[in-house]
């Protein structure tokens, strides 16, 4: 099976981008429903629905949620794509539909969608709220998880471009945890299943992406969703999806969240589970904190009349602006930067910076200068 082709042929063509609210996927649920299977099941802090969507006969229940931090929007596209795919009536779809039942929450946090932010219109973050239960999106959750007794969870997200898998190179373009039950993290029968799993998705994604799968911290919280539900005995899988080189839309991270969401019940439907699968998942190397937007290095300054060789590093912050994500670049970072990489590199080789105003770069500036003033930065990129 060409999962790559397969991805092609279902995409949802009508949404890309990285600002996904509930307005642009509620007419595709709509069309898809052709037989009462989208539902409101509870409202958001400012009164707008929360779906789900429930496809399948099977006796293996699935129940995966997505945007629950409004502003991870890459994992509800690739539901979309897979839902496409449930519903385009191939053998593969009706293998699934009879295998599995699925509950779909594409979209937790619509008004932290519409916000374009990580927590719900009351600040809150609900991926720490699953004691408290504080929020009316968190209980609706909770609510669905106990009505539908699932027998495997998925927790859909997306994570920021600084991660790299562990001090390679490579960006962390999707990353997985079976979250621990307990403070000791240990390995019960119902974490293994998940980590078996992962370890399955693993040895797919190395034929698209090799050396691009990284391993999340797996620290316990019982105030995160995905521990609360491991500690309550179902096996869940934490999927994080990162950066893919020159994609800041996420449209080919999208893909490889495809890939793996049906590779996934491709296994589970197979019993193809993988032999030791907890020496595997403990192979995949952890994410970590290893890039920046942009890394300029051997930058000149001249600072109180003293010239200096330095390096520093830009960072993209995602603002909403007139209803469209602007990627604005500025600079976070100022000195050594051994060990880190940059998503674009440029070794100024000894180049005089020069901005608008001063001789030396400062701390959460835009990213907009010169080089021996003929190479002209702006936002990040040079454009001479």
């Amino acid at each position: 099976m060409n999962l790559e082709q397969l991805f092609s042929q279902y995409k949802e063509q009508s949404i890309e981008g990285r600002y996904i609210t509930l307005d642009k996927i509620y007419p595709i649920l709509e069309k898809l429903s052709t037989d009462n299977q989208l539902e409101i099941i509870g409202k958001s802090v400012l009164d707008i629905p929360i779906y789900k969507f429930q496809i399948g006969t099977g006796k293996i229940k699935i129940l995966l949620w997505s945007q629950m931090h409004g502003n991870e929007s890459t994992t509800t596209k690739a539901l979309i794509d897979f839902l496409n795919l449930l519903n385009g009536g191939s053998d593969f779809a009706n293998t699934l539909l009879k295998a599995f039942t699925f509950c779909v929450i594409p979209m937790l946090n619509p008004d932290g969608a519409k916000l374009y932010t990580r927590e719900n219109a009351n600040k809150v973050d609900l991926n720490r709220d699953s004691k408290d239960l504080s929020q009316p999106e968190s209980r609706v959750l909770r609510e669905t998880f106990e009505n539908f007794e699932p027998d495997f969870c998925f927790n859909l997200h997306d994570q920021r471009t600084i991660f790299g898998v562990a001090s390679t190179g490579k960006p962390a373009t999707l990353s997985f945890l079976a979250p621990a039950y307990n403070e000791e993290r240990e390995i019960n029968e119902s974490r293994l299943k998940a980590i078996d799993l992962i370890a399955g998705i693993n040895e797919v994604l190395q034929y698209h992406i090799p050396g691009q799968v990284g391993r999340f911290d797996d620290s316990f919280n019982i105030n995160c969703i995905g521990d609360t539900f491991q500690y309550l005995g179902v096996p869940t899988v934490l999927f994080e999806a990162g950066h893919f080189p020159n994609d800041y839309l996420r449209e080919e991270t999208r893909k490889y969240v495809f890939v793996s969401l049906v590779s996934s019940f491709k296994i589970l439907s197979e019993n193809d589970i993988v032999t030791n699968g907890l020496g595997k998942y403990l192979s995949i190397p952890q994410n970590k904190v290893v890039f920046y937007d942009f890394l300029y290095k051997n930058i000149k300054i001249n600072y109180d009349g003293i010239e200096i060789i330095t390096n520093f590093a830009a960072q993209y912050k995602e603002e909403l602006i007139d209803d469209q994500i602007c990627f604005n670049a500025y600079i976070v970072h100022i000195s050594e930067l051994e060990n880190y990489f940059g998503h674009f590199e440029y070794d100024a080789k000894g180049a005089i910076y020069q901005d608008e105003n001063e001789n030396f770069p400062k701390l959460n500036q835009k990213a907009n200068f010169y080089l021996d003033n003929d190479i002209k930065v702006v936002n990040g990129v040079i454009s001479i």
